[in-house]
């Protein structure tokens, strides 16, 4: 099936994006050229797209944005996430022909093109929505210039690239080696970040909350965690398929046996969820942007989120489990107001909470930024022995912090 591109750019058919399930859209080429391949996926926050390019989590990932006017921002260094935009291939319906923002300094399309992300601009990005909406996330090519071909040729190039099911994409996307942060403020230890794909702006949280970071590959092994004494450890937000990262999840069982407290987001509570003995699986279309409301079991709140995940935990809600893999009582903290899927985890009998969103919010809402003072107040809680281990008090505890921190929230709201 091949869709029209709008009036006005029918002149400039220089580029296609085409479905695994034979759907075509045509437009022109935006960023570099070439022929990239992906899954499709759509991302409907109405902002930050500078933060969702260089987001890590998307490598792999051909990224529709359901915005409809894109680029007129421009880019700046200081909004970067990380050093280069990630995604496979990027789709937008109207691209800015100017920048106009005092913090520019450059076009998005000049930066999409020096990072080699092949877009295409000048389709009805909300066709293609409603497309992956009804018939789930799917295989994708962007192709322009002299990779285009017949639309025989690039519909077999799309079904033969690889699926996303059972891909592991952390190390296209974590750190080749080891390096460290320090505190910002006075030191309240080491925390241990494995890299999965982490952003800059959960590092720097992070380093507020008075932790010295040092932050490793995503093949660090047990060993090579422990060598730095670390008082924590941390899991990032990455791509990939949570089922094809065994060796994670077994480096993180051996942090929880070593009594270390923990603290994932996004791909890091799914391998949480793993490492505790739960599955996952891939959602239809996943959840992508800054508008995700999630419900707070401990405080009743609902909070606005930042997300990008197409994987979940498999897990029931509102009730209390045994962990499968041994480490006692878990129960699901956090689950999606939209579909009901798993968006958070904590455990009772050890020191370790995921939430399956971004509470760094670059670009989003702040509602779930406090979820770094919590984890923060868990690891003192646990070095000061307050927090009895498998005790009934253990969810009263984690609540009360809760409600303290979500109390100091509102009031730094009403004080701005």
């Amino acid at each position: 099936m091949t869709t029209p591109a709008p009036a006005a750019l029918r002149q400039a058919q220089d580029a296609a994006l085409v479905l695994e399930d034979g759907t075509i859209y045509r437009g022109s080429a935006y960023g570099a050229t070439g022929r990239a391949l992906g899954e499709a996926v759509f991302a409907t926050g109405m902002t930050g797209y500078q933060e969702t390019l260089s987001d890590p989590s998307y490598a792999g990932q051909i990224v529709v944005q359901t915005a409809p006017h894109i680029g007129n921002t421009g880019v700046n260094a200081e909004d970067a996430e990380s050093r280069r935009a990630w995604p496979a291939g990027y789709v937008v319906r109207a691209a800015s022909r100017v920048v106009s923002n005092w913090r520019a300094e450059g076009s998005l399309e000049a930066q999409l093109a020096e990072d080699g992300i092949v877009g295409i601009a000048g389709i009805d990005t909300r066709a293609v929505t409603r497309r992956l909406r009804d018939a789930g996330a799917m295989r994708a090519g962007v192709f322009s210039g002299d990779a285009l071909e017949s639309d025989e040729a690039m519909l077999a190039a799309v079904r033969e690239s690889p699926e996303m099911t059972g891909r592991s994409l952390a190390e296209l996307v974590s750190t080749p080696e080891a390096y460290r942060l320090p505190a910002i403020g006075e030191s309240i230890g080491t925390l241990a970040v494995l890299d999965l794909g982490v952003k800059a702006s959960t590092l720097k949280y992070l380093q507020q909350q008075g932790f010295d970071l040092v932050v490793l590959p995503q093949d660090a092994t047990l060993e090579q965690v422990l060598e730095h004494e670390p008082i924590a450890a941390f899991y990032s937000n990455g791509p990939g398929d949570p089922a094809a990262s065994d060796d994670q999840v077994s480096l993180l069982q051996g942090l929880l046996r070593e009594d270390l407290p923990f603290f994932g987001i996004c791909f890091g509570n799914q391998l949480l969820g793993r490492a505790l003995g739960f599955g996952t699986y891939k959602l239809p279309f996943g959840h992508r942007g800054i508008n995700q409301p999630v419900l707070d079991t401990a405080t009743g709140r609902v909070e606005i989120t930042s997300q990008n995940h197409g994987f979940a935990v498999d897990a029931p809600l509102r009730e209390q489990l045994e962990s499968p893999a041994g480490f006692g009582r878990v129960e699901v903290s956090h689950f999606s107001l939209n579909d009901e899927v798993v968006e958070g985890l904590r455990a009772l009998d050890i020191p370790a909470f995921s939430v399956q969103y971004h509470p760094e919010a670059a670009a989003g809402p702040n509602d779930a930024h406090h979820l770094f003072g919590r984890f923060r107040e868990l690891v003192l809680a646990h070095r000061a022995g307050a927090r009895p281990t498998g005790a009934d008090t253990a969810t009263d505890d984690v609540r009360a912090a809760a409600a303290s921190h979500d109390s100091d929230s509102d009031s730094d709201q009403k004080d701005a």
